[in-house]
């Protein structure tokens, strides 16, 4: 698939939990791809997954994208949700960001956003943006999580340092009311918010840049 990555085993989930001995940092894989053939994802072995290969990113593979599925995964530590039409460029750059340590939002997210009238349901905050009380550098970065992009590619755009960036961004959970960037992305854009959709590079689902080759050892992955 690329030089980065090298798939160390195939096993079914029942396999993968069935391990006789729990994975230390150093023999764990660096991420598991984990392929949801089901139509309901399923909480049990997610936890169980995340429990026992504590070490590892989760990312999950679906047949086609669904809301409350890609929810949950993230509610339960997934730091990927793809659907399999995406091309094996863009796959391999969504893994090495998640690799990176980002999180990842499908493509598909934005069109989801848009055909729903309402997702307060969703987040059970219904409070205007002037509301939250944002600064203009805070509105700004919630433009910016809106497209799903990273930490890294908001500083390089915003001309800010990575640091600087992880402060506004808890500012903007915690004046927003919630726990994570994807529920800040739900609610800037049932609020009426528009991402910075005209400054992104195509490059990447969600808009984001691909990054630039790191020279180190192949990056250990599990797949089903």
């Amino acid at each position: 698939m690329d030089r980065e990555f090298r798939v160390t085993q195939y096993a079914t989930i029942a396999a993968a939990l069935e391990t006789a001995e729990l994975p230390d940092e150093d023999s764990a894989p660096s991420l598991l791809l984990i392929d949801n053939g089901m139509e309901e994802l399923d909480e049990d072995i997610m936890s169980l997954l995340k429990k026992r290969f504590s070490c590892s990113y989760l990312v999950l593979l679906s047949d086609r994208f669904d809301f409350q599925i890609m929810l949950k995964a993230f509610q339960l530590g997934a730091m990927g949700y793809i659907v399999k039409e995406i091309s094996c460029d863009r796959l391999v750059a969504t893994l090495r960001l998640v690799a990176m340590g980002e999180r990842v939002l499908p493509p598909q997210l934005a069109d989801e956003l848009q055909s729903r009238p309402s997702l307060a349901d969703v987040l059970e905050v219904e409070r205007p943006v002037d509301a939250a009380c944002l600064s203009d550098r805070e509105l700004e970065i919630l433009r910016w999580l809106i497209m799903g992009c990273p930490n890294k590619v908001i500083s390089k755009r915003m001309d800010i340092s990575e640091a600087t960036v992880k402060v506004h961004v808890k500012a903007v959970l915690r004046k927003l009311r919630v726990k994570n960037r994807t529920q800040a992305a739900i609610w800037a854009a049932n609020h009426g918010m528009r991402g910075r959709v005209t400054e992104v590079e195509p490059d990447l689902p969600g808009g984001m840049p691909i990054p630039h080759p790191v020279s180190h050892a192949p990056m250990e992955l599990t797949a089903r």
